[in-house]
């Protein structure tokens, strides 16, 4: 007779468990991501591009990821309010920030930030760019970039253009182009870009360097004059005005407005993989990318190593632009 030894249920159901443990490896100690809604940081006021693109992209992220992503704008001081902001919060990619351009060129312009735009953050993805377009009133004159470089240096410091203040976009724009052609055009600050159009149409100032979509219309309508596009490509809303670059020709000038997505330093590296591999998706889908494209934007969704070379080209050039324009940071 045989004699069969049976192990006790309990003793068979922990060994099962062990066993089980053992095959997921490393992955059965990873948390669950996300494991909660996510806070979706836009540092500027309602409304604007910046506002509009987040929204956008939370919208559709929650879709996604399954959780909620709420969007919370955060405005002040520049956008340093709400960035400050995410850097105290967990590294655990539940806490997203909007960010543009003024990212990395607030630390050629600002004394002292309370945080490293480069080592305190980790890129996700660029979302978008966003050209911008030297537009003139009729009353300048001028109906190309060589005329307003003659026109500026026939009457030096006597041209006007609209800015959202020193380090804004359309700031850094004229200040690259005053550098690149050796002109002495002045600045004249507003608070909103809708308040820039409005002045410019009132000729209260003679030029702006701003987003296309706004003045597009009013450039078709003759209101205005498109003299030249800031970025190394033309726009597709106004195909036949050339860039600043072959215009002038000025082969150096190029100026990028951009978006994009980071997160805290610290966070895993799945997780920022995720996040990229879900925005990316979004921003390629026809419906998405039509929805941005009619907002003036340009979708992009790069990888993170992409982002951040292009985070660290700005943050030098323009530190090289606000030396040698001698601005000093406030």
């Amino acid at each position: 007779m045989k004699f069969r030894y049976r192990l006790p249920a309990a003793l068979l159901s922990a060994a099962a468990g062990v066993l089980a443990l053992q095959s997921a490896g490393p992955w059965a100690q990873e948390p669950v991501y996300p494991n909660r809604p996510l806070r979706y940081v836009v540092p500027m006021p309602p409304g604007g591009p910046n506002d509009f693109l987040g929204r956008v992209v939370a919208e559709r992220l929650s879709k996604s990821l399954g959780q909620p992503v709420v969007v919370e704008n955060r405005p002040g001081a520049d956008s340093l309010v709400g960035t400050e902001y995410v850097v105290r919060q967990a590294a655990d990619g539940h806490y997203l920030i909007h960010v543009a351009a003024s990212h990395v060129t607030n630390a050629s312009f600002k004394a002292k930030l309370p945080y490293d735009p480069i080592r305190d953050f980790e890129p996700v993805t660029q979302l978008a760019g966003m050209k911008f377009i030297l537009a003139a009133t009729p009353a300048l004159g001028v109906t190309s970039v060589k005329e307003f470089v003659e026109r500026a240096r026939a009457h030096p410091g006597k041209i006007t253009y609209a800015t959202l203040g020193v380090g804004s976009s359309h700031f850094l724009a004229g200040e690259l182009l005053r550098l690149t052609a050796d002109i002495n055009i002045v600045h004249v600050p507003y608070k909103g870009g809708a308040q820039i159009t409005q002045a410019l149409l009132a000729q209260e100032v003679d030029a702006t360097f701003i987003s296309v979509f706004p003045v597009r219309p009013h450039i078709r309508s003759g209101k205005l004059r498109g003299l030249g596009v800031t970025t190394a490509t033309r726009s597709a809303a106004l195909p036949e005005v050339p860039t600043i670059a072959e215009a002038g020709p000025y082969p150096g000038y190029e100026m990028d407005v951009w978006q994009g997505v980071l997160v805290r330093t610290g966070t895993p590296r799945p997780v920022i993989a995720r996040l990229n591999r879900e925005l990316v998706t979004l921003l390629k889908t026809a419906e998405n990318a039509a929805k941005i494209s009619a907002a003036g934007l340009d979708p992009v969704g790069s990888t993170p190593e992409q982002f951040m070379e292009l985070m660290k080209k700005d943050l030098a050039k323009w530190a090289r632009v606000a030396k040698e324009a001698g601005i000093k940071p406030e």
